[in-house]
């Protein structure tokens, strides 16, 4: 990889983990289409591993607030639906399962619009997490099923919540995707090297995440649906 490249990505992981540290979401939304057009061989490893760093330091920072049922009940269904992301992998080609898993999540985030405020309960949770189980060892993005279920809470347990779930879905991604030779410990070494980038985009973070109210961090949650299930759709 070039300087150049190593400029670009750098800076993608910072603006990343900058809005996902504020927010809650959209590292892998940001990372992952960048990722794949400078290096596609960085995606999912790269994307799922810049993650887990980001995601300790959102968890602890906003500990107080986490959901623990929710996110018990997302972990078990996302932990159990992971197996089935790497027959995704292996079964379906790219172009077919950014189609699928882009028009799922652009129909959630439509009907959101339409729908009155609701407190999620196990179903949605499980469906939530099964849902990211699927789409993040498949293709690194995971937040939208998550960030539907957690719209209508406060943005501190949306973030903190979110964290804890996506911490232990990339640890058990990475550990399959490594087992089964869809992931090499090789491509650990850009994370390390991008560290600086991801910690200075978290620590930035600290400064504003408070300022989001729940009505901001609503609209901010659909409009991510959106782009992501956009995106997804649209990638060659």
């Amino acid at each position: 990889m070039n300087t150049e490249t190593m400029v670009i990505l750098a800076a993608t992981v910072a603006v990343a983990a900058f809005v996902q540290g504020s927010s809650g979401l959209g590292f892998a939304l940001i990372v992952a289409p960048v990722a794949g057009l400078l290096d596609p061989t960085l995606v999912p490893v790269f994307v799922l591993a810049s993650m887990i760093p980001l995601n300790l330091y959102v968890a602890w920072r906003e500990r107080h607030s986490l959901d623990l049922r929710g996110a018990s009940w997302i972990t078990a269904a996302r932990l159990a639906a992971t197996p089935g992301g790497l027959i995704l992998l292996w079964a379906v080609p790219d172009r077919s399962l950014g189609l699928f898993v882009g028009a799922a999540t652009v129909l959630a985030a439509v009907v959101s619009l339409a729908a009155p405020a609701f407190t999620p309960g196990r179903g949605a949770y499980v469906a939530a997490g099964a849902v990211t189980g699927l789409t993040e060892t498949a293709t690194g993005v995971g937040g939208p099923p998550l960030a539907l279920v957690y719209q209508h809470r406060p943005p501190a347990e949306l973030r903190s919540t979110v964290a804890v779930c996506f911490l232990v879905g990339e640890v058990a991604s990475l550990a399959l995707l490594f087992a089964t030779g869809q992931g090499s410990p090789a491509q650990l070494g850009w994370v390390a090297l991008l560290l600086p980038a991801l910690a200075g985009g978290a620590w930035l973070s600290r400064l504003v995440h408070h300022r989001f109210d729940a009505r901001r961090m609503r609209l901010l949650v659909l409009v991510f649906a959106l782009v992501s299930g956009a995106v997804l759709m649209l990638a060659p």
